[in-house]
């Protein structure tokens, strides 16, 4: 096991390091600088379209709304990553590797409104009338290369629905065994089985009751968490200046903070942020799709807010949660460092309070984690056994993953979130003209007083569009004033 793991670390330094990161990084500033700045300039109008109500269905239907969609997203970006991801890059790149998840986030969250834009552009409608997206999608519509969409599909479906929800449910599992030491391998069997009991019961439900659970989850987890956190900083509230200096400090080599050197800080920052975060991923715009809109920018900018929500709130209350205790980070990388600095701040009840927590965060994020393995296989086939039996999968990963090794899991999670990541960004690069096309529209309208809606016509040239309206219906004419009447 320890050689499979060596060489999956090694593989994963040289793809990271000399492939991955530059396009990343090339990609954000492309799209941030091409868009103006679109997440920082229009922040207060992600605000406003996040409390737009879904259209009224005229099938009776309740459609998935805004918020709906931003909580299916969320509860896949708010999760392990903001725990567990978070301490596994300060162990590794040191302080340092925070600020570099910060910068992500924010150059990031460009990428995230150009791909979900396109999602809610090229998204198609299921035959009980909810709508599915996603890479998948524009690639083929926008592309025409529907081989290229296969590719991503079965690549966000392996990535997702099994590898990370293997990655889920080991840090649920290895949070559970430090609450209770002493189990030994029986108390993972039973978390595995337990988590894959709760799992089947949700996913059996569809996309309607995916939204549901998790638009109260959610907020709930989140809430919870970021309190308990608050509480830490507060009581450590001297050693913030400390904090920031060993942030900053570490994120340009000036200081060496747990052995990491900026090139430590920039990788662990850029690829734990990733997986936090999602950002460019081609993971959120599956949820984006799915958001009944009245126009494609809106979801753009939501989902450019849960960029936000997730590194620049969540993931950094755990970096300060860390770094404000100082706890020592020799042979700890996951969740387990996280709980240890809370122990040390509050007491053992805060040990197994972020056990609830993580367990809270990881179970929704396996949700959103099956969703998006269900929106893209039904992309691939239309075979009435494939979904079934891709749901037995997810479960008996989900079981298995909480008897593994957490280095192999995190480990394989990078190499695929590297390659779904590499295969999205090819994508969106070439389709992002009709995204920036798309936010003209959108601040044309808004600078005319107008609730934006779009239409095909407002951005001719547009091919594979098939579930938005053609062009504004014409309006009705004025009836003749009487005054006008001539008489013979």
């Amino acid at each position: 096991m320890s050689t499979l793991d060596s060489v999956i670390v090694e593989i994963n330094d040289h793809f990271w390091t000399y492939l991955l990161i530059p396009l990343v990084v090339g990609a954000g500033l492309y799209f941030t600088i091409r868009s103006r700045a679109v997440q920082l300039r229009l922040f207060p109008e992600m605000l406003r379209v996040l409390k737009d109500p879904a259209p009224a269905s005229e099938d009776g239907r309740k459609p998935v709304s805004s918020f709906g969609a931003f909580t299916i997203s969320a509860a896949a970006r708010v999760g392990t990553g903001n725990v567990a991801g978070v301490a596994t890059a300060i162990s590794l790149g040191g302080a340092g590797a925070v600020f570099w998840m910060w910068a992500m986030a924010l150059i990031g969250a460009a990428s995230a409104f150009v791909e979900s834009a396109l999602a809610q552009l090229y998204k198609v409608r299921d035959a009980d009338g909810t709508f599915r997206g996603g890479p998948a999608y524009y690639i083929q519509r926008g592309l025409g290369k529907r081989w290229f969409g296969v590719v991503f599909a079965v690549t966000i479906t392996v990535t997702f629905g099994l590898v990370f929800n293997a990655v889920q449910s080991n840090t649920i599992s290895a949070v559970a065994a430090s609450s209770l030491p002493g189990q030994g391998s029986a108390l993972n069997g039973v978390v595995g089985l337990a988590l894959a009991g709760l799992l089947a019961l949700t996913v059996f439900g569809g996309v309607r009751r995916i939204a549901t659970v998790t638009q109260w989850l959610v907020p709930v987890m989140a809430v919870l968490y970021l309190l308990l956190g608050a509480v830490v900083v507060l009581l450590n509230v001297g050693d913030i200046p400390r904090v920031l200096a060993d942030i900053v400090g570490g994120a340009f080599g000036f200081r060496e903070v747990a052995a990491g050197s900026i090139g430590a800080a920039i990788q662990q920052g850029i690829r734990r942020g990733m997986f936090s975060n999602e950002a460019g991923l081609g993971s959120a715009p599956n949820a984006g799709a799915a958001a009944e809109v009245g126009h494609p920018v809106k979801q753009g900018l939501v989902q450019s807010l849960g960029v936000f929500f997730d590194t620049l709130v969540v993931c950094s209350m755990t970096a300060f949660i860390i770094l404000t205790t100082n706890p020592e980070l020799s042979g700890r990388q996951t969740a387990d460092l996280t709980q240890s600095a809370l122990v040390e701040s509050l007491g053992g009840w805060a040990g197994h309070a972020l056990s609830l927590i993580v367990f809270m965060l990881a179970f929704s994020s396996m949700i959103g984690n099956y969703y998006y393995g269900e929106s893209n296989i039904e992309f691939i086939t239309g075979r009435k056994w494939v979904l079934p039996g891709y749901r037995a999968l997810v479960l008996i990963v989900t079981f298995l993953g909480a008897l593994g090794s957490v280095s192999v899991v995190w480990n394989l999670a990078d190499v695929f979130m590297g390659f779904m990541a590499m295969v999205n960004l090819i994508a969106i690069l070439p389709l992002s003209t009709i995204a920036f096309r798309l936010l003209q529209d959108y601040q044309a309208q808004r600078r005319e007083g107008l609730d934006p809606v779009f239409t095909v016509d407002r951005v001719p040239g547009m091919r594979g569009v098939d579930t938005w309206p053609p062009r504004r219906p014409e309006p009705a004419a004025a009836p003749a004033a009487e005054g006008a009447r001539t008489t013979g």
